[in-house]
């Protein structure tokens, strides 16, 4: 899987230990970018988005702490 350029939803929720549902939201809202393969609803997502994705997501987390340290 490691060499893969593109990931099911099942190993992207793999990766990020969230349940595939929850991967679905994620592509279908076009929060986490990805592909739609033929006409079943058969996703795909290149293993550079997701690692653009989690980036993001480590940025936004950062962001927040600043912004609010009292959540922590």
């Amino acid at each position: 899987m490691a060499s893969e350029r593109f990931l099911t939803l099942a190993d992207v929720a793999d990766i990020l230990n969230i349940s595939a549902s929850q991967t679905y939201a994620l592509v279908r809202s076009g929060e986490l970018k990805g592909i739609q393969i033929g006409g079943r609803n058969q996703w795909r997502v290149e293993r550079s988005k997701l690692e653009e994705y989690i980036a993001d997501a480590c940025q936004r987390t950062a962001a927040n702490r600043t912004e609010r340290p009292s959540m922590l």
